[in-house]
Order: C-alpha cells, then structure tokens, then sequence
C-alpha cells in the first residue's frame, strides 16, 4: 500500500463511506486521503500529528480531519483492549457539486473552513456519540440522514483546532514515505537523544537539507517539533503514572536534564509540571 495518498475503501458507489476500526492499534502510517474524516474514538488513547501539531486523542473523542491533511494515528504503547473507531467519510462532491450550496444546508462553509485545519469537539459529545452508535445498524438513507444530524450538531458546537498549519502542497509518494519515516523513527525513538545528523540520515537527506525541508512542512524546526513530543507524553505520564517523580518522568522523555525539561514544559504548557499533575488530579 502506498504510503500516500492512502484511497479510503468504497463499497459499490457509496457517497457516504462509515467505517468502523478495530485494531489492537490504530494505522500509525503517515497518510492522508481525498475524504474530509469525521471520526468517534470508542476506545483507546494515543497521539495524533497533523500539520503542525502533536495531539493527544482519547475514548469518546469526536474528531473531523479535512481533506488531503498528512496524518498520523499513534496508539499508546501501554494500550492492552483494543482501539475502536467509527468514521464517515465523504468529500464536498460527494452528493453532487451543489448539494452543499443548497439553502437548506446554509452555514455549512463554516465547517468547511474549520475542517481545512482538523478540529476536536469540546461540546455536545453525548449527542454525537448516540447518532454515532446509530450508524451501524441503519440503511443507506437513515444513514445518510444521521450524517446530517451530526453535521448539524457539530456546526452548533464548540471546537478545538487541531492545527494552526497545513502543508498544501499535495506530497509525492517518495515525499510520503520520507516523512512517515520521519515520523515513524521519532516516535519510536523520543526518548532517547536524536540528533540532527541521525534523524537526516533516516529521512536520506544531508542535514541542512533536511532542517529546510522539515520546516517548510511543518512550519517548525525539527528539534522544536521533538521537544512537543517529549512534552506530550511527559503530561501523559504525569497524568496516569503518579508514583513517578517529576525527575523520572523527564528522563523518560528524553531530557538530559532536569531544568531543561522544566523550562521547556513551562513554555508549552504554560504552567510547571508539578502544578500540571494537581490540575489534572
């Protein structure tokens, strides 16, 4: 399978595609696809990039992906059930190149432009999540019916960006499989010291041709983007694991130091990674 563009699978001539995952982890492949993706996390936790940003998701999350958006799903490695999710899948032409213009469907560009950059919803989950569990059971017109009920829900509801930045320009497929390298080494590989000339080397590029080209997609430096992930899942441990010391966990993370680790965290998170662990209590 191609690393990009990933083709979402149709049966027969379906406008509307509803897919259910489950995996004992989610497609942890950079990829992306023409259809804009309207999913429900059922079950499991993770880390989801996407244009600029490193994001947590987890169960009952409601999330919409737009169109032609370079993705990365990435269950946790402690996970033990497995990982459930349900997704519709469709694009603007889906129902025709005006069904979304029709007046009835007024307002519908604003989901459209919030969709461009990914969002979270952070209102009405319980409502969505019931039209979600719905979809299984029900024909192609109930379906297609649900699936405006919960379009008209999520533009009524409160959101939560998922990036700031997006890469526009359409990937090559060898472009695809470089940054899914990239992607996939750091991941698996944060926690301990990645340097530049290691992670140029994964990607097959000389190292100042490679910090060119990971900013220019990214909008980021390479290390930049490290440090998120090593914050990221240092909130994770804080959170789940509070018998670690805050020393532990930012080893863990792959901090050299602890001062580093604080000073870095304090700057993404705004706060000290003690005073994160007693909000989060």
């Amino acid at each position: 399978m191609k690393v990009l563009p990933f083709k979402i699978p149709k049966p027969g001539k379906e406008a509307l595609v509803y897919q259910e995952d489950h995996e004992d982890r989610f497609y942890d492949k950079l990829h992306e696809h023409e259809e804009i993706q309207i999913s429900y996390i059922a079950k499991g936790s993770g880390s989801l990039i996407l244009g600029d940003t490193i994001n947590e998701y987890h169960e009952n999350d409601i999330l919409v992906i737009g169109e032609h958006i370079p993705h990365v799903f990435k269950s946790d490695d402690n996970a033990t059930d497995k990982s459930i999710m349900y997704t519709l899948f469709f694009t603007k032409n889906s129902f025709g190149k005006e069904f979304f213009k029709l007046t009835d469907l007024t307002g519908i560009d604003n989901f459209f432009n919030e969709a461009e950059y990914g969002m979270k919803i952070s209102s009405n989950s319980e409502e969505l999540i019931r039209k979600f569990s719905r979809l299984k059971n029900q024909n192609r017109i109930e379906r297609l019916a649900t699936f405006l009920q919960i379009l008209d829900r999520i533009q009524q509801s409160d959101k939560v960006p998922l990036s700031s930045f997006v890469y526009h320009k359409k990937y090559t497929e060898i472009e695809g499989k470089r940054m899914n390298d990239v992607y996939e080494y750091t991941l698996n590989h944060f926690q301990e010291n990645i340097t530049l000339d290691t992670i140029a080397e994964v990607a097959n590029m000389t190292k100042n041709a490679f910090c060119r080209y990971f900013k220019k997609r990214t909008n980021k430096t390479f290390l930049q983007f490290l440090i998120e992930l090593r914050i990221e899942h240092a909130c994770k441990l804080l959170y789940k694991e509070r018998e670690l010391s805050v020393s532990a966990v930012s080893e863990l993370c792959g901090f050299q130091n602890i001062a580093n680790f604080n000073r870095k965290f304090k700057e993404l998170k705004h706060t000290t990674p003690t005073r994160y662990r007693i909000n989060v209590a």
